[in-house]
């Protein structure tokens, strides 16, 4: 596989180019945040053929699924959700309890591993490509972010079209634009997941302080983009 050059491109371009390179199915994964917001206006707005799907984990705020439907009718679409596997999720609550997550490193990774880890796979079977809303400034750990590269886990493609934005260029370009974006934005939450893992920042803390924060590491991830140890899942050259 041949992958475009993102280096110059605007995302809009960055869209097309993957677009046009690509044979076969792209997923888009949105979780309705500011990111993945502009991305769904680029999609639709530029008529990509691209599939916007979610994973619903069960444990979304309310103003989550509030903007979920503000999008749709936004845009006249459905977004397709996947969530946890009935069967897993019980072995889990048997396992853990309700918010075991709290416990143990291994308990969140086990909820996060059932919750969102599984159905991406879901979600991504058949993809030939796979659009994110990663941006590269986001959090140490995400600090080197490719804007297109060979995802080793997942056997695909793996685009990030705004990994070169910063969060005040995604804000300007959502305002002028009138997409809708989640209230908790505004009230101090720029990284929004599962209600129980995800809390408010302080001024000049990083943005993804908020998520997962009674752990003590400091690069830490659900598994949707990372291996077992821990660190993003990349090659450096594409299998051709």
């Amino acid at each position: 596989m041949t992958l475009p050059a993102f280096e110059g491109a605007t995302p809009q371009e960055r869209l097309a180019s993957l677009r046009a390179s690509v044979s076969g199915r792209i997923v888009f994964t949105t979780s309705f945040g500011i990111e993945d917001q502009a991305i769904t206006h680029m999609i639709r707005t530029g008529g990509h053929d691209i599939d916007i799907v979610t994973l619903d984990t069960g444990r979304l705020f309310g103003e989550t699924h509030a903007v979920w439907a503000e999008t749709e009718q936004r845009y006249g679409l459905r977004i397709r959700s996947f969530h946890p596997d009935p069967q897993a999720l019980t072995a889990l609550l048997d396992d853990w309890g309700a918010n075991g997550f709290y416990l143990a490193k291994e308990a969140r990774l086990a909820c996060c591993g059932v919750r969102k880890v599984e159905p991406l796979k879901r979600a991504l079977a058949g993809a030939d490509a796979w659009v994110t809303g990663l941006r590269a400034d986001q959090s140490q750990a995400r600090g080197d972010i490719m804007g297109i590269e060979f995802d080793t886990g997942h056997r695909l493609a793996k685009a990030a079209p705004l990994y070169d934005w910063s969060r005040e260029r995604v804000a300007e370009f959502c305002a002028t634009e009138k997409i809708p974006i989640n209230p908790l934005h505004a009230e101090g939450y720029p990284s929004i997941g599962c209600q129980p893992c995800t809390r408010a920042i302080a001024p000049r803390e990083p943005e993804r302080a908020g998520r997962w924060w009674w752990e003590e590491d400091t690069a830490k991830e659900c598994g949707l983009h990372v291996d077992a140890d821990g660190k993003f899942v990349r090659a450096k050259e594409v299998a051709q």
